[in-house]
């Protein structure tokens, strides 16, 4: 499988920085990845400070491994062990072919610890501390309102696969943590959207799109979309801040 080749080659290029350990969250941990499809979320914990020496080495290692098929996917954000107590701090990250510096959420940090796949070194709850209840469902609804919310407003992004697959997923996986405690997969946040009422025309699109072959919709359906999306989601959103807020 060509991510099992990727990975395995990131791991080599990333052998010279010595990483305390490498593991991976997301669709990849979670049992709902799809190649070609979904992105390899991984974490790294260097031994110390990541300076811009280590920097330079991290995108060197990347370029590397530019002509792997899905390196354009992988995407890494830096620890060092004492940066890692704080959610709420940025970290080195290669994503989208570069660098740049972004926190490592309660999510992810939860996602480590419930299902993280160790693919080098030792396990999260060995170096990484835990995530409180609190903690993570203050966070989903800060998301929810101060992301989410003026993104509805902006109509324009909503014609994009991305905004639409992740807005309404976002907020699926936000409601079944705040209400039970739990994380979802994508898999399993598109079965709960309608449950939650979202509109069925367009949870069905994001499953064709995501786990089958579909053919590239019309201008009419990404307006129509558009439309169905925010007129759900905006209210959903304030609901849910309401209530948990």
């Amino acid at each position: 499988m060509a991510t099992d080749t990727l990975v395995a080659r990131f791991l080599r290029e990333l052998s010279a920085l010595a990483p305390l350990a490498v593991w991976a969250h997301g669709s990849l941990a979670g049992g709902d990845y799809q190649e070609g499809r979904s992105d390899l979320d991984l974490i790294a914990v260097l031994p110390g400070p990541v300076g811009p020496r280590q920097a330079w080495r991290v995108a060197v290692a990347h370029r590397r491994l530019r002509a792997e098929p899905l390196a354009g996917k992988l995407h890494c954000s830096y620890f060092a062990p004492d940066t890692l107590s704080d959610p709420d701090r940025s970290h080195l990250t290669w994503a989208h072919g570069g660098l740049m510096r972004r926190p490592v959420t309660p999510v992810t940090r939860r996602e480590l610890h419930d299902f993280g796949l160790v693919l080098h070194g030792e396990a999260p709850a060995g170096l990484l501390p835990p995530v409180s209840d609190r903690q993570l469902g203050d966070f989903v609804v800060r998301d929810q309102r101060d992301f989410w919310r003026p993104a509805v407003r902006r109509s324009r992004l909503w014609r994009q696969d991305v905004w639409v697959d992740l807005g309404l997923l976002t907020f699926a996986r936000a409601t079944v943590t705040l209400r039970d405690g739990k994380l979802l997969s994508k898999r399993e946040a598109l079965d709960e959207l309608s449950a939650l009422g979202a509109p069925e025309e367009v949870v069905a699109d994001i499953a064709r799109r995501r786990y089958e072959d579909p053919t590239p919709a019309g201008d009419a359906w990404l307006a129509r979309r558009a439309g169905l999306t925010r007129a759900y989601l905006g209210p959903a959103i304030d609901a849910l801040v309401t209530e948990y807020g």
